[in-house]
């Protein structure tokens, strides 16, 4: 499935549909004039046109019809009913086969083929292949984290066109639909534990008397350099961190704190909680 001449819809231009859209004209996967974005909010439009100069309107049976691959980008409760209406036109099923990419956090495949499939046979549903993606917040600046799982109408060149529009936004890695709840414990909700320790780091450095924006410019800058040494190293998190903890040392006065408060079985238990939530949220 070559992207050159495919024509691409988003189906919602919230952020990250925009995230997305930017992506794929900053590194020329798609043109402009092959993206199509619609939404039920005219603002929201008449920002995409302005500032990414792409294709605007609010007919989704549209997007359905002209678009090889349909991203859907609008929020989970809103699904049903625009799906149905796109669904319910005179021309559905008959549009030749289209690539869907869902990104709705909490919507399984199951429930966008109940939607999508209900007024189709067998050869229309295969004609409609769909993979539903998990991605997270840092695609905005181009540095996201996706897990994706296919359906089993999707074939591998269809798995190689997902990945290569989720990864104009950054990493991708495929997972079976069943561990995906897991994959938004981890990379989805993600940042946010990041953010949470960034917050306590920084409000420790301006409890030891530090100037809150250099203890902000430090925690950053911290955890920048962590990141880029252990994706340089070929050695594990855990024999990095000994290395800076020194016996007797300030680290070491440090790590003693967070093992006393089992910090390490609180952050597991943590990202359990957000993955049972996920499954519940998805049923």
């Amino acid at each position: 499935m070559t992207l050159q001449h495919q024509k691409i819809g988003f189906l919602g231009g919230g952020n990250m549909g925009e995230a997305i859209a930017g992506a794929l004209i900053h590194s020329k996967i798609f043109d402009r004039e092959n993206i199509l974005v619609t939404d039920a909010v005219d603002d929201r439009l008449q920002y995409m046109a302005a500032t990414y100069g792409v294709m605007t309107g609010r007919d989704n049976v549209r997007l359905f019809a002209e678009c090889d691959i349909v991203v859907l980008a609008v929020k989970p409760q809103q699904m049903g009913d625009v799906l149905e209406t796109v669904t319910r036109s005179s021309g559905y099923g008959t549009w030749g086969r289209t690539l869907v990419i869902s990104i709705a956090a909490g919507f399984p495949l199951r429930k966008i083929e109940g939607l999508l499939y209900r007024p189709l046979d067998e050869a229309g549903a295969r004609a409609l292949p769909i993979i539903r993606v998990m991605p997270n917040t840092p695609a905005l600046v181009l540095a996201g984290m996706s897990g994706m799982s296919p359906n089993r109408h999707v074939g591998e060149a269809e798995i190689a066109a997902a990945k290569k529009i989720l990864g104009a936004m950054g990493r991708v890695i495929v997972f079976p639909e069943e561990q995906l709840d897991a994959v938004t414990a981890l990379s989805g909700s993600g940042p946010a534990y990041v953010f949470y320790l960034i917050e306590a780091m920084a409000q420790a450095g301006i409890a030891a008397g530090l100037d809150p924006s250099d203890a902000s410019a430090l925690t950053l800058g911290t955890l920048d350099g962590a990141v880029r040494l252990i994706q340089a190293s070929k050695e594990s998190p855990e024999s990095l961190r000994k290395k800076v903890t020194s016996p007797g040392g300030t680290t070491e006065a440090a790590v003693n704190v967070l093992d006393t408060n089992n910090v390490r079985r609180h952050i597991v238990d943590a990202i359990l909680a957000a993955a049972r939530r996920a499954e519940e949220l998805s049923r």
